[in-house]
């Protein structure tokens, strides 16, 4: 152990899996059981390495795009959703193609489509070249909606003449980020439709909301979760400006920095949507291993959200 090695480590929750992901993994390890590897998955299920290997061990095989896929094969969509052209692609090609996309993400896509059959054309806030965006994106044709990222893109928009605006949001996303842009867009467009509901999923908020309480508690923020994860990403970013000295986003116990954490005391440790408790037993033993740890448990919220798997994965066929 390291001198001054007495530490308080604080587990935030709810943490980890969302019933999103949760689903997703289940249908691919149903889509195997039902119908033996390969299953062809387009792009990561989740934004996780480790899950992503856990299920490539199991027979998955993932995939950039379905001309990797044989005519006829058994092919998954990620749950960041996928484009129209997407689907009618995977039916061209005669494939059996199973929907994973998050039932949160699907309602942003069902948004849309009305939006545009009553003549809207729709601000999508989010990040550039993110899949669930792409996904998004590609519900519409070319043209019927803008991608805002920023409260600059928010105040240079230009709208088509003669046309009502529409607003949607990534799942993903920081609120705080998003109410800020979401207030320029009204101010500008005080007749725009807004969702019913938020957008950002329940889960997103859930983890941001808790790490927002731990704040004023900790000295440094650890958040488990991929690079490329957008909702890990915001948890940093949400510690930060909630005023945490000092917050790391890391993939895994390997990637942790003892030199920074060896001057903190007191130890925040989140995980994003898609990245399993193991990760998270894992960087506990690390730390363990290293200092004189006190855990404590924060009860900021109990989730029980469950989301049904596609029919063709129903329970009487798939134990879930």
């Amino acid at each position: 152990m390291s001198q001054n090695n007495s530490k308080t480590l604080i587990l935030a929750s709810p943490r980890g899996f969302c019933a999103g992901v949760e689903r997703a993994i289940k249908i691919v390890e149903g889509a195997l059981e039902k119908f033996g590897a390969p299953i062809y998955v387009r792009h990561e299920i989740v934004h996780n390495k480790r899950v992503v290997d856990d299920l490539a061990q199991k027979g998955a095989v993932f995939v950039k795009e379905l001309d990797e896929v044989p005519e006829g094969g058994h092919v998954i969509f990620s749950a960041h959703g996928v484009a129209r052209a997407v689907h009618k692609r995977a039916d061209d090609l005669n494939m059996m193609a199973i929907d994973a996309t998050c039932p949160l993400v699907t309602k942003v896509h069902l948004e849309a489509g009305k939006h545009v059959k009553r003549g809207r054309h729709i601000l999508l806030i989010g990040h550039a070249g993110h899949p669930e965006v792409i996904g998004t994106m590609g519900q519409v044709e070319a043209g019927e909606m803008t991608l805002i990222e920023t409260p600059e893109d928010a105040l240079a928009f230009t709208p088509p003449e003669d046309t009502d605006l529409a607003l949607a949001t990534q799942t993903t996303l920081s609120a705080d980020e998003t109410a800020e842009i979401i207030t320029v867009l009204q101010h500008r467009f005080p007749e725009i439709s807004g969702p019913k509901g938020e957008d950002i999923c329940y889960a997103t908020t859930n983890r941001q909301n808790a790490v927002k309480a731990l704040a004023s508690d900790i000295d440094y923020l650890l958040v488990i979760g991929a690079q490329n994860s957008s909702n890990s990403k915001r948890l940093v970013e949400t510690g930060l400006k909630a005023g945490v000295e000092a917050a790391k986003l890391v993939a895994d116990a390997s990637k942790l920095d003892f030199a920074a954490l060896d001057k903190a005391s007191i130890i925040g440790l989140s995980a994003g949507a898609s990245a399993p408790e193991i990760l998270v037993d894992e960087v506990v033993e690390a730390l363990q291993a290293r200092y004189e740890l006190t855990i404590t448990h924060q009860n900021f919220i109990q989730e029980n959200m469950h989301f049904k798997l596609p029919s063709i994965l129903s329970k009487q066929e798939v134990a879930s």
